[in-house]
């Protein structure tokens, strides 16, 4: 069974209003995402216990109009 990153938005960001991304592995994420973005550091997340099908939440500090969509 392939493993699927779950990244939830509690606001989106500048230029799009998707609150919900899915990636095929943590480090996929910070492909789209910086860390100030998702809250956390990659080295953060691949240590943290996830392959249990865990679930990591951080709190993401909002950048405002200054938040950037990396494409």
């Amino acid at each position: 069974m392939a493993k699927v990153i779950h990244v939830h938005l509690i606001h989106g960001l500048k230029d799009t209003k998707r609150k919900d991304w899915y990636f095929s592995s943590i480090s996929a994420v910070y492909t789209v995402f910086t860390p100030e973005q998702v809250g956390a550091t990659r080295n953060y997340l691949l240590h943290a216990g996830l392959s249990g099908n865990g679930t990591i939440i951080t709190t993401l500090i909002s950048g405002g109009s200054g938040a950037t969509y990396k494409n």
